[in-house]
């Protein structure tokens, strides 16, 4: 007898080849998905740390440096988290830094200071999430009901509420006296600064709130969608207004996170923080036009950019450098979010 191997039967070569398509599949949709997005940005982040210890050794690795980058990303971090559900719901806030700079201003005002001395100094946080909430719903008012571009609406804001912080301040820096708050602000939990915790509570909010609720899902829709929304029962107008309360109120804590950096308010906080805001956001893997974000991306691109501040300062490089390399990198980032998405459109 020859020794002629037995067939293979055809269901079984079937089941083979379709077991094969699919774990190819499933390859492709893990590297052009949310993880093989952070996968990159983690990659990116790691690079940059690398980088960093070469150039700076133990300048930069040191524990010290570390904590100091993680804290000048707060601020901006939060803003950040903001910013995503903004842009994910199709719309740009172009306000937030001038509110978190009204927001420090009218926090650290004589009769704010000495109502939280003669009461608590909460009260100067209690005032700063009040003003950021006031402009976000006052852009959220505009845009959604007013039927004004979010663009124009919310550059606007970010005019007026730096002409009123400095009526407010009167062009002058105001010192946070309260020592409560001070107390508060300077300290650190396990070795990990206040400022970093409130960052770290903000983005899992953010990712829970996103991911995991009803008002998630609605945002994503009608960033993609708003039509189709509507169609679907969901109060696009209403909605669209919460988004920008939502990231006022991200702005007030923007603000209150400053007064606590600097121990002072002015009407100078905050500039240009709506700029590193939509890069991070963007940079994250957060599509500009809406209808997809991304809380994770988000974290990972302000990290990025805060410890690509911090290599920069570290060597001495000049801050002109330090933008070119922040403009490459926005630039990137925008064009595999084309291809990406060009790639997903010829898959359906």
């Amino acid at each position: 007898m020859s020794d002629i191997p037995a067939a293979v039967p055809a269901d079984e070569s079937a089941r083979i080849e379709k077991a094969s398509r699919s774990t190819t599949t499933a390859r492709k949709g893990i590297l052009h998905g949310a993880t093989g997005r952070n996968l990159g940005l983690v990659i990116a982040l790691v690079a940059l740390c690398v980088f960093g210890v070469i150039t700076a050794g133990e300048r930069f690795a040191s524990i010290d440096n570390v904590l100091t980058i993680l804290r000048l990303a707060s601020v901006i971090g939060v803003l950040s988290i903001g910013m995503t559900f903004v842009i994910t719901g199709g719309g740009i806030d172009l306000s937030v830094g001038s509110v978190v700079g009204l927001a420090s201003v009218w926090a650290s005002t004589l009769a704010t200071q000495t109502m939280a001395q003669d009461t608590h100094w909460i009260v100067m946080v209690g005032c700063a999430l009040a003003v950021g909430l006031g402009a976000g719903l006052v852009n959220g008012v505009l845009i959604a009901y007013g039927k004004v571009v979010a663009f124009i609406a919310t550059l606007a804001m970010l005019v007026s509420a730096r002409g009123l912080a400095e009526i407010i301040a009167n062009r002058q820096t105001q010192i946070v006296k309260v020592q409560g708050f001070l107390d508060f602000f300077r300290d650190d939990f396990i070795g990990i600064p206040t400022l970093v915790w409130i960052f770290v509570v903000v983005a899992v909010a953010g990712w829970i709130l996103l991911n995991r609720t009803t008002f998630g899902r609605r945002t994503i829709a009608v960033g993609g969608n708003p039509e189709a929304a509507r169609l679907a029962g969901i109060k696009v107008k209403r909605h669209t207004m919460y988004l920008y309360a939502l990231s006022g109120l991200a702005a007030g804590i923007g603000g209150v996170m400053m007064l606590g950096r600097t121990t002072a308010g002015s009407s100078t906080n905050g500039q240009l923080y709506e700029l590193d805001a939509i890069a991070a956001v963007v940079v994250g893997g957060t599509l500009l036009i809406g209808g997809r974000g991304t809380i994770v991306g988000t974290v990972l691109g302000v990290l990025i950019f805060s410890t690509l501040t911090n290599v920069f300062t570290q060597n001495n490089l000049s801050i002109s450098a330090q933008a070119i390399a922040k403009g490459v990198i926005i630039v990137v980032a925008v064009l595999l979010q084309q291809r990406i998405a060009e790639r997903s459109r010829a898959g359906t």
